[in-house]
């Protein structure tokens, strides 16, 4: 059994905030079994798309997805909004922290 979505995007939110950065939800969706989305990005300055997938082997696991932070934020825009007619159900939940590759090395590893 897994976590619903919303007590997942809460724990989320709330190691974002302990590692001194804040978190937004963008967009909610379904409570229970929506998909997550997360933006991370570090003082407004977008790093990268994460994606919580179902694997072959039956579990969830953290991918990176969407456009790098290199890319335009006209590029995210698209990247979301394609994203969200694709999945109603889809959460997006934007981290700013402060040491962004970090996070999302534990992020794929504990995923």
């Amino acid at each position: 059994m897994r976590l619903t979505t919303d007590i997942e995007v809460a724990g989320l939110c709330r190691r974002a905030e302990n590692d001194g950065g804040f978190a937004t939800v963008l967009r909610k969706g379904d409570r229970e079994r929506g998909s997550l989305l997360l933006i991370v990005s570090s003082r407004g300055r977008h790093h990268a798309c994460l994606e919580r997938t179902l694997s072959l082997k039956g579990t969830y696991e953290w991918a990176r997805v969407g456009p790098e932070g290199t890319e335009s934020a006209e590029k995210l825009a698209e990247f979301l909004e394609k994203q969200i007619r694709f999945d109603e159900d889809l959460w997006v939940v934007e981290l700013d922290i402060a040491d962004p590759e970090r996070f999302i090395a534990e992020t794929i590893v504990s995923g």
